[in-house]
Formats: structure tokens, sequence, C-alpha cells
């Protein structure tokens, strides 16, 4: 599909870690849109909330939760294929350049930054690798794999941790295979549409201990919603365990529950541990990932409503 944007096209973007209320700001900011006479349009950028098997455990918001607005790419992928980031940005593309066709403001709303950046900045076209080089590769010792890539390539191995495997890995079996760094591959993106388009971003990042606790709270309430139901209909499926729906959280912890090598409130530990993790990690990402310029928020939902006229005062000039 041919995408159509100028730079008069608004999008608004509103991201950070899980539980931290960004689904409450988009709704609230579609309803002020709402009072200008501007429809808005919700897409999902979150990678748990794109698969129409989880809607328990990834939090997809409720028709009552959604406020009367239009939602977009939730629940849009069967979970027996894998959503990549590429093909997410694709359909996102669409979303918005629909949007505008309509006059609507599209608000992308999520916390998984792979998606964002290849959105906006694109991705880098690196052809498939070679099946040899990468067995030959992973079949490395971790010390060696190391030593190999600050041979092959110094840049990169200096920007990774000796034990990050994966990363090596990967680093290692694209220059044996292409000839060309990871670093010189992604220096030539292609894709993006963040010189295309009018972006209003806004970072949401919470105090991180309140976080915390929400992502327990949560996912004691997934349990009580019916998260065991939507892990047993998984699993009645043979779905191919790699496949990113199988490896949701809380999807290994509640499977292993239900296969009797943990016990009740294990899975509670696990899941809630296991939802934390990732707050933290999206905490790190959104700190050093976008750019300095872009807005940032601690939201106070328990204390009073967020200013949306301030928080996205731009946009709303428009």
């Amino acid at each position: 599909m041919s995408i159509s944007v100028t730079p008069e096209n608004p999008l608004a973007l509103i991201a950070g870690p899980t539980a931290s209320g960004k689904s409450a700001i988009a709704v609230a900011l579609a309803h002020r849109l709402a009072k200008d006479r501007r429809r808005a349009v919700i897409i999902n950028a979150d990678s748990a909330q794109v698969y129409a098997d989880l809607q328990v455990l990834s939090a997809r918001p409720s028709e009552e939760e959604m406020g009367g607005i239009e939602h977009r790419l939730f629940g849009a992928w069967d979970g027996s294929t894998a959503c990549s980031a590429a093909a997410w940005a694709d359909r996102a593309k669409a979303e918005i350049a629909d949007c505008h066709a309509s006059g609507a403001v599209p608000i992308l709303v999520g916390g998984t930054g792979l998606y964002l950046k290849v959105l906006l900045e694109g991705i880098a076209p690196i052809p498939e690798i070679d099946p040899a080089v990468r067995a030959a590769v992973r079949a490395l010792e971790e010390t060696a794999a190391y030593k190999l890539l600050q041979v092959e390539d110094p840049e990169r191995a200096a920007q990774l941790d000796p034990g990050d495997r994966q990363r090596i890995s990967r680093a290692l079996e694209v220059k044996r295979s292409t000839g060309v760094t990871l670093g010189d591959w992604q220096r030539a993106k292609s894709g993006g549409i963040g010189e295309e388009i009018n972006l209003y971003p806004l970072i949401v990042e919470p105090e991180r201990q309140w976080v915390y606790d929400r992502c327990d709270a949560r996912f004691a309430a997934m349990l009580a919603r019916g998260a065991v139901a939507e892990v047993e209909a998984l699993l009645a499926r043979g779905l191919d365990a790699d496949l990113p729906v199988m490896r949701a959280i809380g999807v290994p912890e509640i499977s292993a529950w239900l296969a009797g090598e943990i016990d009740a409130d294990a899975v509670v530990a696990a899941g809630s541990q296991a939802t934390r993790n990732y707050a933290k990690r999206q905490f790190t990402w959104f700190r050093r990932q976008p750019p300095a310029d872009w807005p940032r928020t601690q939201p106070k939902w328990q204390s009073e409503n967020n200013d949306i006229d301030s928080l996205f005062a731009s946009l709303l000039r428009k």
C-alpha cells in the first residue's frame, strides 16, 4: 500500500512502561480532541496487545476503558503468526495514513520501544543470514565469539557487554554473512516516517515503585479475570513454544502451574516478578532511547486529573 503523509499530518505518541496509565491518557486526549470536533483514533503499539489470544494477559483495554473511542491494531494478529516490528510498522503506517485521509488524529499508545523506533526511523535492510554462517557463529564459545567480534566489528564490540551472547552472535553473523557491519546496516535504515509527520510525543514515567505495585495488582487481577482459561486455550492449539504469544508474560508461568511444576502461590510470584522485570526494562529503554526533547510526565491519576491541555498544547492549538 502506498503511504502518503505530509508534515501537516499530526501524530500523537504516548509511550512508557506497562501499567503506567498510558491508555487512560490516550483516551483523555481523544475526548479532549472531540471537544474541538476533531476525531481521534487510538493505534496500538504494544507487542502483546497485538495478539487476539492475549486479551487478558496483555491488559488489552476493555470496551469500557476505550471510552467510545475507536481503537485499532488491538488483537489484530493471530497467535500462530509472529508479529515483527517491521510487520507492525507496515500496518501502523497504513492506519496512520487512513486516519489522515479521513481527517482524524491518530494516537499511538504502547510500551514497545522497538515498534516505535522502526516506525519513525525505519529498519536496516539486512539480507537473510546464510544458515551455515549462523550455525557456525552460534557454535562458538561465548568468549571466543566476543574476541572475534572485537576483531571483525570493533565498533559493535565496544558497545556490547562481553556476556551479551545474543547480540554478539547477531553482530558477528551479520558481518560474516553480508560483509557489512551491523552498525553500517543500521545507518542505512529506510522506511521510517519520522520526517514525514508532525509528531506530538509524550513519555509517561510514573514513580517506579507505584508502577511495580500496579504490576503486582494487575497480574493478580488477570488471574481472577480468566488468564488461566486464556493460557489453556493457547496450549490446546499446540502452537510452537518459540512463538512470541507463547513467551508473553504470564503464559510460561501459568503453563508451568497447569503442568504441576509450580504451585498457585509460585505462579502469582513468578508472573508478578516477570511483569516488574519487563517494566524495569521499559523504564531503562525510555530513559535512554527517545530524543532528549520529547516531553515527559508523571501521571497523577491517584490525586488529580492530568492536564491534557498542557501536555498537548501545540497539538490542541491546530
